[in-house]
């Protein structure tokens, strides 16, 4: 019987199968977190004297067995229960008899999954940011590496000006910056307590929620009740949003290392185990690892939308579609992970070509360095600009600058990384204030 079912009824097993659709598979993953949760929530109940010391006590080691099989690989959700959350009552009662059947007091599965969902988020928003800063040292040490070594810049796919592959390199790691600062964003949004709004109205028990704050390591709480339901689906659209910036800076990259490594560009190369082949031209080398990034982080930017158009157009209050959050963004969030986890890879061997501007083809890239020197000499900017126009069109344009002089802030020569480098420094200090 389910724990809401009433006796002498019963449920089409077509109508359950539909009801509960993928939520025993997700709530695996928040096992662990139901258990914490579940914890914290008996320590609270026997406080304020609606558990005896004695129940408190069964309970708590009754729960703390459940975790060790759920870290250990040996738990899992019976065909029986429609969820983790009927599933750990029921072995509760199962193991300690009438206590089991206390835990629920006070709380409802609504605030039951939103505390297990903001227990689980946290923990992989950490995770993340931790991916992400080792991919945001590794571009600015690859910046550092590879500052003096020059390549083209473009506009419109146009051959443009001078760049180097430090300024590249360091553009993502800025780029990285902005997107831990949604990140942090999104984290403080998710470290509040929903737990001990209930259904979504409060309880007549006289619940603790400022202690199971404190116990679940909560900087806040969720203070209006209806609002800690209506957080469900705002808060994970807030993680997506982040996600989605970071999976748009992964893209980016991936775009520019899959168009710098053909033929026509050779800027950047990798050795042959990281790329893979054709079956009919033995000399290609194809990014295959660059290509999937891209592909899996334009779909990542879709996932703001995809929860925003679940959840647009309910009013206040719990409702079912809320459990679809976790089939949309569960998955997202390990895809994610393991795009970071490849560009680092990749990037481990990334091999920079030298000498790039020597070519014939990027003869008109010093166009701006040589209007440039004219103006210093005296002579207008735009009077300068078409006597090097000129000198184009006739095909007697050639110059090469013996050093360029782009000293200014976030320029070649003065790329600024240890100001980027402080700017994560102190959104990471700030991630937990």
């Amino acid at each position: 019987m389910k724990i809401w079912q009433k006796a002498n009824t019963t449920t089409s097993e077509k109508i359950e199968n539909f009801t509960v659709g993928q939520d025993r598979v997700f709530d695996t993953v928040l096992a662990q977190y139901d258990v914490r949760a579940s914890l914290a929530h008996i320590e609270m109940l026997e406080h304020v004297g609606l558990l005896r010391v004695e129940e408190h006590h069964a309970l708590k080691k009754a729960l703390q067995n459940i975790l060790t099989e759920i870290e250990t690989g040996i738990f899992s959700i019976s065909l029986d229960s429609e969820d983790i959350h009927s599933q750990i009552e029921e072995m509760l009662t199962e193991r300690v008899g009438e206590a089991g059947k206390k835990i629920h007091t006070g709380r409802s599965r609504n605030d039951q999954v939103a505390v297990d969902i903001k227990l689980y988020l946290k923990d992989e928003l950490n995770v993340i940011k931790d991916d992400c800063l080792h991919l945001f040292s590794q571009l600015l040490s690859l910046s550092e590496k590879h500052k003096n070594e020059l390549m083209p810049g473009y506009t419109h796919l146009q051959v443009a000006m001078p760049s180097s592959f430090g300024l590249w390199f360091a553009a993502y790691a800025e780029s990285l910056v902005d997107d831990m600062d949604l990140l942090k964003t999104a984290y403080h949004i998710t470290d509040k307590n929903p737990l001990g709004s209930g259904a979504g109205y409060g309880s007549s028990f006289p619940v603790d929620r400022t202690r199971t704050t404190a116990l679940l390591g909560f900087s806040e709480l969720h203070y209006n009740s209806i609002y800690a339901q209506m957080s469900r689906g705002k808060t994970e659209k807030f993680v997506a949003i982040a996600m989605s910036s970071i999976a748009a800076t992964l893209s980016k990259l991936s775009m520019d290392v899959c168009l710098f490594m053909n033929q026509n560009h050779r800027f950047v190369s990798f050795p042959d185990h990281l790329t893979t082949g054709s079956s009919i031209m033995p000399h290609k080398k194809n990014p295959d690892v660059f290509e999937l990034i891209r592909g899996k982080c334009n779909r990542l930017q879709a996932l703001p939308n995809e929860l925003t158009l679940l959840c647009s157009n309910l009013p206040s209050g719990y409702h079912r579609e809320m459990q679809l959050t976790k089939e949309i963004l569960f998955p997202a969030i390990q895809e994610l992970k393991s795009c970071i986890e490849m560009m680092q890879l990749m990037l481990n061997e990334i091999f920079v070509s030298k000498e790039i501007l020597n070519e014939e083809r990027y003869k008109y890239i010093f166009t701006v360095e040589k209007i440039n020197q004219l103006v210093n000499n005296g002579i207008s900017f735009r009077d300068a600009y078409r006597q090097v126009g000129d000198e184009v069109d006739a095909g007697l344009f050639h110059f090469k600058p013996k050093e360029l002089q782009h000293s200014h802030e976030g320029s070649i020569g003065n790329l600024c990384n240890d100001a980027i480098e402080n700017m994560m420094k102190e959104i990471i200090r700030s991630w937990t204030k």
